[in-house]
């Protein structure tokens, strides 16, 4: 099977809980799975544009399935959109379209002017546990970046009905204008931790993995 590079959420880290399950479930069928941390360690740096650079790396000459949470649903998009020969299929969970549009919307007036100022701003770092700082440019390059990636890929996306940091309505309006997208809505967040395992099930039937449990057997339906 194709390789699985996957990508981990804004501030967040390979050592997800959502990566590490999805790893260790690739694994048990002898699936390839890179995950990229996307700050190589300098967060304060971080752009869309380096993060996409470090795709780039990840994926290498070969071709690939990208899965991305959050932030990184955005930038598998964005990555599928310009390299549709490369990669095959996407699994994306929680994607988070329109995301320069609704960081923006997140701060005051005043945040912005103090964050431009100062040349920086904190931000609650997850994979870490504390607050980092992150340059002002993180803002600047992100908005050279189309809203909702146009990529011709399959893809499967999950998106929570309770999600309140991305909401649901834009990954199904997207779904709506794409034949090739097929959307599952979850009764849970914008993690969706707590529904890794029928989303696996989805996963495994999708990407045709080898040797995978039919929906059947666990009650999830493909209808």
């Amino acid at each position: 099977m194709t390789p699985v590079v996957y990508l981990h959420g804004f501030a967040s880290s390979p050592l997800s809980s959502k990566a590490q399950f999805f790893r260790r479930k690739f694994a048990e069928r002898g699936i390839q799975v890179e995950i990229p941390q996307l700050d190589e360690g300098r967060f304060e740096d971080l752009t869309i544009t380096g993060q996409l650079g470090v795709i780039e790396r990840a994926v290498g000459e070969q071709r690939a399935i990208l899965m991305g949470s959050s932030l990184g649903g955005y930038l598998a998009a964005l990555y599928a959109a310009r390299h549709p020969s490369q990669i095959e299929r996407l699994v994306l969970l929680a994607p988070a379209f329109q995301f320069s549009r609704r960081w923006r919307e997140r701060y005051s007036k005043e945040d912005w002017e103090r964050w431009q100022h100062e040349g920086s701003a904190p931000v609650f770092h997850y994979g870490e546990g504390r607050e980092r700082r992150l340059n002002y440019h993180f803002v600047e390059d992100a908005a050279q970046y189309e809203d909702e990636p146009e990529f011709a890929q399959p893809a499967l996306i999950f998106h929570g009905l309770r999600d309140n940091v991305v909401p649901a309505a834009i990954s199904t309006a997207y779904a709506a204008r794409h034949p090739g997208v097929r959307l599952v809505l979850m009764e849970s967040g914008h993690e969706l931790t707590d529904v890794v395992e029928p989303m696996w099930a989805y996963i495994s039937n999708f990407l045709a993995v080898p040797e995978s449990i039919g929906p059947e057997s666990i009650g999830v339906s493909f209808d």
